[in-house]
């Protein structure tokens, strides 16, 4: 790992198109040799967009390795350029909702795209901010990613065993609060909702904190720029009347706008997740091969 990384230090020197470029070549040659993870991608995709033929699914699933291959080397400029080259990099429209964010609690909801670690650069430029961490295995990389998450302002890092208290704690000293919200962590605190018309076990947090802190609930997307120029993080506009008395039509409405987002980004969004290995009772796993 500590060769990798090295490796990933010497190209963030180089111009972004051409670490781009390299990472969609790895991308490709991924979607070959990962077997079980193109199998997760296009059964997510069969389910979720039926209405394109086979091929065109298959395509989409390549164009995803592509994508979330070329994040994972572009962190490197991330996690080491210069504020001043990642200024120009990253494209913010609109602009952060600073005096928002600072005036009270605020979530800032950012869904499974490639580029969710630009999002959270394009905060980190200008405050600081709190959100769940999972540790990784490899000590080497668990340092650089921790350090890299947080050279430009303190950040608070919780583990999910902590639970909810930290956070909100957190929110109560006015950080904001970066949260992931479209995982299948099962059944527990979560609601069966429809996730482009399939039943998805969905976190109910994002309406439950929100409703406990009255917390402004603020949806932040980043996704790649055309001809490898850099990246856009869109903040989108506070969600009114949310969560309202119910958790699961909280649920549904946060699924719906993800919904939205990925039909503009399709390749961008997380397909190798299992986003559906959690069914209502009785119903078996979309993911089993025969």
């Amino acid at each position: 790992m500590k060769v990798l990384l090295g490796l990933m230090w010497l190209l963030h020197w180089l111009p972004l198109p051409v670490l781009g470029r390299f990472g969609s070549a790895i991308g490709s040659l991924l979607f070959l040799l990962l077997k079980k993870r193109r199998h997760i991608a296009l059964v997510n995709l069969r389910l979720c967009m039926p209405e394109l033929s086979e091929a065109a699914r298959v395509t989409l699933a390549r164009q995803h390795f592509q994508s979330y291959s070329r994040s994972v080397w572009e962190r490197a400029i991330l996690w080491w350029a210069p504020e001043a080259r990642l200024r120009r990099l990253i494209q913010v429209d609109p602009a952060l909702p600073l005096a928002q964010i600072e005036a009270g609690p605020a979530i800032l909801l950012c869904p499974h795209f490639v580029c969710l670690d630009v999002a959270g650069v394009a905060v980190m430029l200008e405050s600081s901010l709190c959100s769940i961490y999972v540790q990784q295995k490899n000590k080497a990389f668990d340092e650089v990613l921790r350090q890299g998450r947080s050279r430009f302002r303190p950040v608070q890092l919780f583990s999910r065993k902590e639970g909810v208290k930290p956070i909100l704690r957190a929110m109560r000293d006015h950080l904001p609060y970066f949260m992931l919200p479209d995982m299948d962590f099962g059944a527990k605190d979560a609601e069966f909702v429809p996730f482009f018309g399939i039943p998805a076990a969905t976190l109910t947090a994002p309406g439950r904190i929100a409703a406990a802190t009255g917390a402004a609930v603020i949806p932040v997307v980043a996704t790649f720029l055309p001809g490898y120029a850099g990246w856009k993080v869109s903040f989108y506009p506070a969600w009114e009347n949310f969560p309202g008395d119910d958790m699961a039509a909280a649920a549904r409405r946060m699924n719906a706008f993800i919904e939205e987002r990925v039909r503009e980004a399709p390749a961008e969004y997380f397909w190798t997740h299992k986003r559906f290995k959690t069914r209502p009772p009785g119903e078996p796993s979309p993911y089993i091969q025969s």
